[in-house]
C-alpha cells in the first residue's frame, strides 16, 4: 500500500514572514482559492491574534466554501500564569472559527528557560492545558514542537517529555520542526524514524527550513522515515533563508518517491506563478520542476537525444507538471536543435538542407557579435524567416531622432524622439515625449505605424533589460538589449545589438512590432 502523505501548506503564514513578502486580505483571500483548486489538505492561513489584518482575514474567508483544504489558524500556546481561556491570543483562535488551530510550544530546553525565563515543568504545563483547553472547544489540535530537533540534540528526554505531554493532552498531530533549518538529512531521518516508531497511533509532520539548503532534502527523507504529514510553502518562500518548497516536494512524493499526495500536479506549473505573481516574487529559472528552464536543452546532443526519446535527458515529463520542453537556440545547438526549433516556422525545412545550414551559419555569425536567442524567440522566428526568404518587412524605418532635456522636467517626460516610417511608398512621421529616449521612441513608433496598422494599438512594452558585453570597454562598449511586449493574448521577447544602446533598442523595438503583425496575419 502507498505511504500517505498530508500536504500542509504555510505560504500565507510562514510565507509571509519571508523578507519583501506582504500579502494584502484579498491576496490572501485568492491564494486560499488556488490552494483550495490545486488540492492540498490544509492552509495555514495566519495568526489572527497577531494582527489585525490577519483577524479581517479570517472572518472574510468564512464566505469561501473550500472543496479540498481545511483552514488553520496558529498561534502559540497560552502565557505562563494566564489560564488559556483568559488569554487573548487563544481567544483570537477560537474566534477565527476554523475547526483546525495549530498550536507551537518550546522544544528546546534553551528557548523555555533563557528566552521565556521559566521552568522546564511549566512549559509543560502550558503545554498541556492548551491543548486540552482547545480539545474542549472541539478543536483539531496540530502542535508544532518548535526548534525539536535541535531541542532533541540539545536534552533528547525533555524534547521527547514535550511531544509525550502534547500526545496525552490530546493533540492530533505532532510537529517536528527544524526551525533554524541547521539540521541535516541524515539526522531528520534517525530523528524522526524514532518519534514515529514511539508515537505510532498519532500523525507526524515535518516542518523544516532552508538555512542549510536542506529543507527539501530533509523533508523527503522525514516522509521516507514515516512521517504522514509536510509542511512548507510554494516557491520555498519563508523567513531567512525560506522553508521547505512544497512546489517541489509534492512532485517528488507523487512522481518519484511512490506516495499517495493529494494536488493537481498538471496544474503545478500555473498555480506556482500565480502564487508567485501574488506575492510579487520571482520564480528563478533553474527552480525545480516550475522554472522556465527546467526543461530547456541547449547542447546539439542533449537536444537530439531528447528528439529521439525524451527520458534521455529529462528526469520525467514536462507535461505531467504543467510545464513545457525548451529548445534553446545558440552556437553550440547544431542542426538537430535548429530543426525543432524551425519545424513550426518552416516545417519543410529539412535537416541536411543547405537552407539548414545557411540558418545555422547566420545564427552563429549573430550570436559571435553578441546576439543571443535563448530569451528571443520572437527575433530567431524574425531571423529565420528572413534567411529562408519567407519575410516581407511591413514598413521600412526611414529615419529616428532621439533628444534628451536636462534638467528633467517635473512631469518626468525627459526625452522626445522623432520616427519616419515608410509603408507601401507612403510616408509618415510622428514625435513623443517620453520617460527616457527608448519610451519616446516607443511611443513614436507606434503613433507613426498606428496609421497603417491599427492592430499596434493594443500592444505595450512589459520589460527592457540591457546588457554589457564588453565590460573593458566603459561608455564604447557593446551592448545587448532585451524588450518584452505583450498584448491582451501573447507576450514576446525581441533582440538588439550594438555600441549605440539607442541603435540596439530600436533593433528590438522594430522587431517587436514586425512581430505583432505577422502574428495579426496569422489570426
Amino acid at each position: 500500500m502507498k505511504h500517505r502523505v498530508e500536504i500542509f501548506d504555510s505560504t500565507l503564514r510562514d510565507g509571509a514572514q519571508g523578507e519583501g513578502i506582504s500579502f494584502s486580505v484579498n491576496d490572501k483571500l485568492n491564494i486560499v482559492k488556488s490552494l483550495d483548486a490545486f488540492g492540498v489538505d490544509y492552509i495555514e492561513a495566519g495568526n489572527p491574534g497577531s494582527n489585525p489584518k490577519d483577524m479581517d482575514f479570517f472572518k472574510q474567508v468564512s464566505n469561501i466554501e473550500l472543496k479540498n483544504a481545511k483552514l488553520c489558524a496558529f498561534g502559540s500556546t497560552c502565557r505562563n500564569g494566564v489560564k488559556p481561556e483568559d488569554d487573548a491570543n487563544i481567544k483570537s483562535l477560537l474566534a477565527s472559527n476554523t475547526k483546525v488551530v495549530v498550536i507551537f510550544g518550546k522544544a528546546w530546553d534553551l528557548h523555555v528557560t533563557e528566552i521565556l525565563k521559566i521552568s522546564l515543568e511549566e512549559n509543560l504545563n502550558i503545554v498541556k492545558n492548551t491543548i486540552e483547553y482547545l480539545k474542549s472547544n472541539d478543536k483539531y489540535v496540530i502542535f508544532d514542537a518548535e526548534h525539536f530537533f535541535d531541542g532533541f540534540k540539545a536534552n533528547e528526554d525533555y524534547a521527547m517529555k514535550v511531544l509525550e505531554t502534547a500526545a496525552e493532552s490530546g493533540a492530533d498531530t505532532l510537529t517536528l520542526c527544524d526551525t533554524n533549518g541547521g539540521t541535516l538529512p541524515s539526522e531528520i531521518y534517525k530523528i524522526t524514524s524514532l518519534i514515529k516508531g514511539k508515537f505510532s497511533s498519532i500523525k507526524i509532520s515535518i516542518h523544516c527550513h532552508n538555512d542549510s539548503g536542506c529543507a527539501v532534502a530533509n523533508s523527503m527523507l522525514a516522509i521516507e522515515a514515516g512521517a504522514d504529514q509536510v509542511q512548507g510553502t510554494f516557491i520555498g518562500i519563508g523567513e531567512r533563508c525560506g522553508n521547505a518548497d512544497l512546489s517541489v516536494i509534492i512532485p517528488n512524493l507523487k512522481l518519484k518517491a511512490g506516495c499517495e499526495c493529494n494536488g493537481e500536479l498538471e496544474s503545478l506549473f500555473s498555480v506556482t506563478r500565480r502564487i508567485a505573481e501574488i506575492a510579487n516574487t520571482q520564480i528563478e529559472n533553474n527552480r525545480p520542476y516550475t522554472g522556465q528552464s527546467a526543461f530547456a536543452h541547449k547542447g546539439g546532443m542533449h537536444i537530439d537525444g531528447v528528439l529521439k526519446i525524451t527520458s534521455s535527458f529529462e528526469h520525467v515529463s514536462p507535461e505531467a507538471v504543467g510545464n513545457k520542453r525548451k529548445f534553446l537556440m545558440s552556437e553550440v545547438s547544431g542542426r538537430s536543435t535548429l530543426l525543432a526549433k524551425a519545424a513550426v516556422i518552416a516545417p519543410e525545412l529539412k535537416k541536411d538542407s543547405p537552407e539548414a545550414a545557411q540558418i545555422l551559419e547566420k545564427l552563429k555569425e549573430m550570436e559571435h557579435y553578441g546576439y543571443h536567442f535563448e530569451a528571443a524567440d520572437a527575433s530567431f522566428e524574425l531571423l529565420v524567416k528572413r534567411t529562408l526568404g519567407m519575410y516581407k518587412p511591413h514598413f521600412k524605418l526611414v529615419l529616428y531622432k532621439t533628444m534628451g532635456d536636462f534638467p528633467i522636467p517635473e512631469g518626468g517626460m525627459s526625452a522626445s524622439a522623432t520616427i519616419k516610417v515608410e509603408v507601401d511608398g507612403q510616408t509618415e512621421m510622428a514625435a513623443a515625449m517620453g520617460n527616457g529616449p527608448v519610451n519616446a521612441l516607443d511611443l513614436a513608433m507606434r503613433k507613426a505605424l498606428s496609421v497603417f496598422f491599427p492592430s499596434i494599438g493594443d500592444i505595450q512594452l512589459t520589460d527592457y533589460k540591457v546588457r554589457v558585453l564588453e565590460e573593458n570597454s566603459t561608455t564604447a562598449a557593446k551592448v545587448r538589449v532585451l524588450i518584452e511586449t505583450a498584448d491582451d493574448e501573447h507576450s514576446w521577447t525581441t533582440i538588439g545589438v550594438s555600441n549605440d544602446i539607442i541603435e540596439a533598442s530600436i533593433t528590438a523595438l522594430v522587431d517587436s512590432i514586425e512581430y505583432k503583425l505577422a502574428m495579426s496575419e496569422k489570426e
